[in-house]
């Protein structure tokens, strides 16, 4: 039998590589097509603020009896892709699987289309 462990070395060399060019890579690659870092940080302004979001799923999405936990891997009412969670903000909840009140459109706040963008980006990060 022929021993082949000359591919070994190149490849961990290539693996090696591909790692460290991930390490310098661009934080915003790892978000959403269309996101971008400052929608996250203006959706988490509006999450604890004027979009009323932590109101019912409390402080950073870890949930409440009234709004599930949004930081974990469950997603009820969607897949926890970022454009389904932008419609379910959109559109509201009207019957929810486990809270004891329907979700309004946008949380019942009058915040704007684009600021429901930014805030359906800041709930994307808190499970991705």
């Amino acid at each position: 039998m022929k021993r082949n462990s000359g591919g070994v070395f190149p490849v961990a060399i290539l693996v090696g590589a591909l790692s460290m060019a991930g390490a310098d890579a661009d934080p915003e690659q790892a978000l959403p097509q269309g996101v971008t870092q400052a929608m996250v940080d203006e959706g988490k302004t509006l999450f604890h603020g004027a979009a009323l979001c932590s109101s019912c799923h409390g402080e950073n999405g870890a949930g409440t009896p009234v709004g599930p936990n949004l930081a974990d891997d469950t997603w009820l009412h969607s897949d926890g892709a970022y454009p389904a969670i932008l419609t379910t903000i959109k559109d509201g909840v009207p019957t929810p699987k486990e809270s004891i009140i329907p979700m309004l459109a946008k949380g019942g706040s009058g915040i704007t289309d684009a600021q429901t963008a930014a805030v359906s980006a800041y709930v994307w990060t808190l499970s991705n």
